[in-house]
């Protein structure tokens, strides 16, 4: 995956029917600033409205992912970011002088084939992933859906569709590296079933629908005179089937194509949340409205996340700098490992170790390949929570702190030359006869990285 963030060299169009709307359109994809995001713009609107690519904004699901902001809708908007997230392209504006992207051949393959033409450029900032900390599960007993992201240093999704029918029967469907996007997974066109082409057409849906965009599934018999209506339903001289297949026996580009525009589906509807997502993405029975639903769930994991990040300027003064710190822990160079404490109350603490190429142990430890160990970060976390328990009694520098026990460690990324580690400490209870247990978390920037409990005991110097 990319670690910079990226937007695109220039300009580039595509033109064509939506898939819904019915409607011609032209869609510009333009270059955009770092931590610009991904958002649409309708240009054929009164003041050109802009609409953030966002979960928050979602308001029709449809048959498609529609969102709408600012007076302004975009419909059925899933095919065009998932050439997006395929391609790792952070940022860019989508102009459109319609209410809908062109459907295309009903995949995103035209898109990612104009996005690749014009080339990617790397911006000189990081991307902003979210990072999932645990695993985060949703269920739809009723129509049998589960999708689940799992902790993992990468992005990676698979799917299972199950139609009960003699067409497709049970599919699956996997994407274990995003950069194979584009050749797996881009071309996989959109599909529906035979029978559910009337609905669609009375709800007013599938106006630019045509057999050249959309795969229709056969799962019964079709009578004559119903091939007529669908060939009028499509503007076609004349349609034909087999006893069961395809419509117009168009041919399949896979075996399994309907479970990778499933998976095309999933990977454009979570790129609503707002950022790149590392995780391993397990979806079974998935449809827009799981897939919007779940990514509801991983933003307010994603904001909560970030809510409990402490807040460090290292504009302001800090509460005890290495001096005062010194003054209360015995430890010295080179196993003093904190370097200044920014807040102090009552119930927790909030401190900062800077992370050099010039720390002793990483001349032992993974040379040539630096990693802070992780029994350094836990030492780190006990030292900055000593300060806490320390800060409990009136003289703290006639005491010790002695650590009892860790538990429910957890590392959740690597700590490199050139990282701060912010590191909070919260009590989990009151201190009783002086043992105190306390729930650590360190982050870099925005991530966490480590996380656990610590048990600590206080005692007099001179007992």
């Amino acid at each position: 995956m990319n670690i910079k963030q990226h937007t695109i060299k220039e300009p580039v169009t595509v033109s064509g029917v939506g898939l819904h709307t019915g409607v011609e359109a032209n869609m510009t994809f333009q270059p955009a600033k770092v931590d610009h995001g991904i958002k649409f713009q309708r240009v054929d609107l009164p003041d050109q409205p802009i609409v953030d690519a966002d979960v928050d904004n979602v308001v029709d699901l449809s048959r498609g992912t529609t969102i709408e902001q600012n007076g302004a809708r975009v419909n059925t908007v899933e095919h065009t970011l998932a050439a997006l997230v395929g391609l790792e392209i952070d940022n860019v504006l989508i102009q459109l002088d319609g209410p809908e992207p062109p459907i295309m051949d009903g995949s995103s393959k035209m898109f990612t084939d104009a996005l690749e033409k014009v080339g990617t450029e790397e911006q000189n900032a990081l991307r902003n992933f979210f990072e999932v900390p645990e695993a985060i599960i949703y269920r739809e007993k009723e129509r049998n859906v589960e999708i689940a992201a799992l902790p993992l240093d990468d992005y990676r999704v698979t799917v299972m569709v199950d139609y009960n029918s003699p067409v497709l029967g049970s599919q699956h469907a996997y994407l274990n590296d995003i950069n194979d996007f584009n050749r797996d997974i881009a071309d996989c066109r959109t599909f529906c079933f035979l029978h559910e082409l009337e609905m669609l057409h009375k709800n007013n849906l599938i106006k630019g629908g045509d057999l050249n965009n959309a795969i229709v599934v056969v799962d019964r018999v079709v009578k004559d005179h119903e091939l007529e209506s669908l060939a009028k339903l499509f503007n076609k001289p004349k349609v034909e089937v087999k006893k069961e297949g395809i419509l117009n026996n168009v041919e399949l580009r896979y075996r399994n194509e309907p479970a990778r525009h499933k998976l095309l589906d999933v990977v454009g509807d979570l790129a609503l949340v707002g950022r790149p997502i590392k995780a391993q993405i397990l979806a079974a029975r998935p449809g827009h409205a799981a897939n919007v639903a779940f990514a509801k769930k991983l933003k307010k994991a994603m904001l909560e996340q970030d809510t409990n990040v402490p807040r460090y300027n290292p504009k302001l003064p800090p509460v005890l700098d290495i001096k005062q710190i010194e003054n209360r822990l015995p430890h010295r160079y080179p196993f003093l490992l904190v370097d200044k404490i920014f807040h102090l109350d009552d119930e927790s603490v909030a401190g900062v170790k800077n992370v050099t190429m010039n720390e002793p142990f990483f001349q032992g430890h993974f040379p040539g390949n630096p990693v802070m160990p992780g029994v350094l970060q836990i030492e780190a976390m006990a030292q900055v929570g000593g300060i806490l328990v320390l800060n409990t009694v009136p003289d703290p520098e006639n005491y010790w702190t002695l650590f009892l026990g860790v538990e429910n460690f957890k590392f959740r990324k690597m700590v490199l030359p050139g990282d701060t580690l912010v590191i909070q400490c919260d009590l989990i209870a009151p201190i009783k006869r002086g043992i105190a247990k306390m729930r650590g978390r360190a982050y870099v920037g925005n991530q966490l990285v480590c996380e656990g409990s610590m048990v600590a005991r206080i005692v007099r110097k001179d007992t």
